[in-house]
């Protein structure tokens, strides 16, 4: 049986709908994306809604959490597509890693960068998007309980080499 939500699709409907996505959620998509991309935020966050406009009515309520793990699939294909077109370019024609450019002198930011990247999305999701266990477990597609336990490993580490600093996180900071 076709639901009401599918006969009623009208293109101002479709329109309607995702404005009002746009509009609530398009600053923490972006600023999401930006602190995993960089430049490249506006491309995913174009992307991120596009999908939604495709998904419309698959979008749950609330939809911050779903568009975030959107936003990080997107992410995640970038870099996959990234990684296999460099192996078929030229070493000369690598571009160098953002993040390998930026000196970053703090202790803190040190830290993190010496912690796995999935230590460092759950610290992220938590303290820059502010989102709360169950809505940070929603977009890492884990139960809260998983979450819960991954945030407090990733925070003994990052506890960890703050307390602990190494020689190599010495020169880094410099």
């Amino acid at each position: 049986m076709e639901s009401t939500w599918n006969r009623e699709r009208t293109p101002a409907l479709l329109a309607a709908a995702t404005e009002l996505l746009w509009q609530l959620h398009a600053d923490r998509v972006h600023a999401y994306a930006r602190r995993h991309v960089g430049d490249d935020a506006d491309d995913v966050v174009s992307e991120t809604f596009l999908v939604a406009w495709r998904r419309l009515d698959r979008v749950p309520d609330p939809a911050l959490p779903w568009l975030l793990g959107v936003a990080r699939n997107v992410i995640r294909s970038r870099r996959r597509f990234d990684r296999s077109r460099a192996r078929d370019l030229p070493e000369v024609f690598a571009m160098p890693d953002v993040a390998d450019t930026v000196a970053e002198d703090t202790d803190l930011f040190t830290a993190l960068r010496t912690l796995a990247p999935a230590d460092r999305e759950v610290l992220y999701l938590v303290g820059w998007e502010d989102l709360d266990r169950r809505t940070a477990a929603a977009v890492l597609d884990c139960s809260p309980a998983a979450f819960a336990v991954r945030l407090h490993r990733a925070r003994r580490r990052l506890r960890h080499h703050l307390e602990n600093p190494t020689p190599q996180r010495t020169e880094v900071a410099r």
